[in-house]
């Protein structure tokens, strides 16, 4: 029976042959990720339910990330929690702070994700990681404590969307310009409950940290997972990285395999792109909408943090100076460092902009880069939701880290083409 990679990988973690969408699966997970937000409150249900043994010590990975450093004491307490526990349970794979990224760059970039796999976390963006041709969602606290326990979950199995996208990315359009493109088509529930498979010859042009930022934004479109076939740049990324070097399965959809629908993109006609408030489905070309004045700008997040969305910004403030608050986050230490070591904070500094330890704080709302009334934020993250980065008159402008830098330069959206 022909099936999606999504079934594929759900079919091979429930032991059976086959499955079809609407079915209901009992699935092993290879790797659970766990934050400081999300998994304190899970590890309390454990302890009320005396539970506490976990499945696995070296198949779970913790990172605080939300609120590290802490911000104040209740995330002083929540880093305690995480902390102790991780600790108590040996948990060979634990970032602590020092040590500690963003969680959806850091678990690719230490070596944690492997095609094939089952992967789950505490956090909605753990689709991220589909990329690299795995199933991985996120899930709640409640299934997070199961899934921490016993190393398996119940899923339904999800119908697939087949997003083809086809063409030559045009100068200073970027991957996350793709899928704003792809969510103001289908909407902020275009894809509930779906896999979102991307195929098509613009992936082969696209680095893995370009093709993350695709799969991180699945959610976005209320999809179960994203998902992208194994290729040779796949292989390349993956080579000497993975912490376990045994053979992984690179699953690839039939081609008879049944799509709930397809999606068909030229993506060299696509622009750079604009989400504006407060749906990360407003998007709108920048030639549409250049000129709106902003507060500040925040380079950085899950999204695009990493550090090819650093040197692309960096290569627009060279030599210039930002007109406006400007925050640069470079997601985990590792990417902290590279950016250091290739002088792109010398290039940060003269501009004018600030630079933050890898941290998700602003990006929700929590600190090093809070919103106040009014003000308006062009940002490279994902989400733009009312109240998102502060103020809930507050407003966030979502865009790749070209439009981000060259906006900041002049303090209001600006085409970032003017600038390459």
């Amino acid at each position: 029976m022909p099936m999606t990679m999504t079934e594929k990988i759900l079919a091979a973690h429930s032991g059976q042959d086959t499955v079809i969408p609407g079915q209901l699966i009992n699935a092993s997970i290879d790797v659970v990720m766990c934050h400081d937000v999300t998994t304190p409150p899970a590890t309390s249900m454990l302890q009320a339910k005396k539970m506490e043994k976990i499945f696995d010590p070296e198949k779970i990975v913790v990172t605080p990330d939300h609120f590290q450093p802490a911000k104040d004491i209740k995330s002083a307490e929540l880093l305690k929690r995480l902390d102790g526990w991780a600790k108590k349970h040996k948990i060979k794979h634990y970032y602590p702070v020092g040590q500690a990224g963003v969680c959806h760059a850091l678990l690719p970039e230490q070596g944690h994700i492997r095609p094939g796999e089952t992967i789950v976390g505490g956090d909605s963006h753990t689709c991220t990681y589909g990329a690299l041709g795995a199933f991985s969602t996120g899930i709640g606290s409640t299934d997070l404590a199961a899934a921490m326990s016993t190393g398996e979950l119940w899923f339904r199995i999800p119908q697939t969307i087949q997003f083809q996208l086809n063409g030559k990315l045009s100068h200073g359009v970027y991957s996350k310009d793709v899928i704003l493109t792809v969510i103001a088509r289908i909407g902020t529930d275009g894809a509930r409950y779906k896999a979102m498979e991307f195929v098509g010859n613009t992936l082969s042009e696209l680095s893995m940290e370009a093709r993350m930022t695709i799969t991180n934004m699945a959610i976005e479109a209320g999809g179960k997972n994203g998902i992208m076939p194994v290729d040779d740049i796949t292989r390349e990324y993956l080579k000497g990285r993975l912490k376990d070097d045994s053979e992984y399965t690179a699953y690839e959809s039939d081609a008879d395999a049944v799509f709930e629908s397809i999606e068909k993109f030229d993506c060299s006609k696509i622009e750079p792109m604009v989400a504006l408030p407060n749906l990360p489905s407003n998007g709108k070309g920048i030639t549409e909408i250049e000129r709106e004045a902003m507060d500040q700008c925040y380079i950085g997040s899950c999204t695009n943090g990493r550090i090819e969305d650093l040197r692309i910004a960096a290569g627009i403030l060279k030599g210039k100076k930002v007109a406006i608050r400007t925050i640069v986050v470079p997601a985990t230490p590792g990417i902290w460092r590279q950016a250091s070591d290739e002088k792109l904070f010398d290039i940060f500094y003269d501009a004018g902009c600030v630079i933050s330890a890898p941290t998700c704080g602003a990006c929700l709302g929590g600190f090093m880069g809070v919103l106040a009334s009014g003000e308006k934020c062009i940002a490279t993250t994902n989400r733009n939701f009312v109240g998102r980065m502060g103020h809930p008159e507050s407003r966030v402008y979502l865009a790749s880290p070209a439009t981000a830098a060259a906006s900041a330069i002049e303090g209001k959206l600006t085409d970032p083409r003017k600038y390459l």
